[in-house]
């Protein structure tokens, strides 16, 4: 998830807007198929087109996000006609941040780029302190919400 910016801000043709906090599509996936597997975990297994089904996700990009996942060991799969996929340790154990890292690399970048390694002069030189305060809210919010309270419902409530 490349985290643009979040906040308000005056525009000419609008009093006030809330600025994007983007999540790509592939993030969105993974997560709702994470949540899939929470919720059955100690069901067995669950098919990839199950979750694709319930999740409205597209089978096959639901397959390469799955297989990501199983590399950075988040997820296990077995083969044959009872395979399947389940989550590789508790649900209580994995956070948003580690399902958001597996597939897309760092919480948040500024022009691709990690916030503590921009730079800026002038009047601009405290925007790096802003885009890593940012990082660090991003990280806090993801890193404390585990896929068990994705499940339970138990996710910070909006301001």
């Amino acid at each position: 998830m490349n985290v643009v910016t979040t906040g308000e801000r005056t525009t000419s043709r609008r009093s006030r807007q809330e600025m994007p906090v983007r999540v790509s599509a592939k993030t969105d996936y993974a997560l709702r198929a994470a949540a899939e597997l929470a919720a059955a975990n100690g069901d067995g297994l669950v098919k990839a087109d199950q979750i694709a089904q319930a999740q409205g996700i597209p089978l096959k990009f639901l397959l390469n996000i799955l297989n990501e996942l199983k590399q950075d060991e988040i997820v296990r799969s077995q083969r044959g006609s009872e395979g399947g996929y389940r989550l590789a340790r508790p649900a209580d154990s994995i956070t948003l941040g580690d399902v958001v890292r597996a597939v897309e690399g760092r919480l948040s970048t500024v022009r691709d780029a990690p916030p503590d390694e921009v730079f800026y002069g002038g009047p601009a030189e405290g925007l790096r302190d802003v885009w890593l305060t940012l990082q660090a809210a991003v990280r806090g919010i993801l890193d404390s919400v585990t896929l068990a309270d994705l499940v339970r419902g138990a996710v910070p409530a909006s301001s």
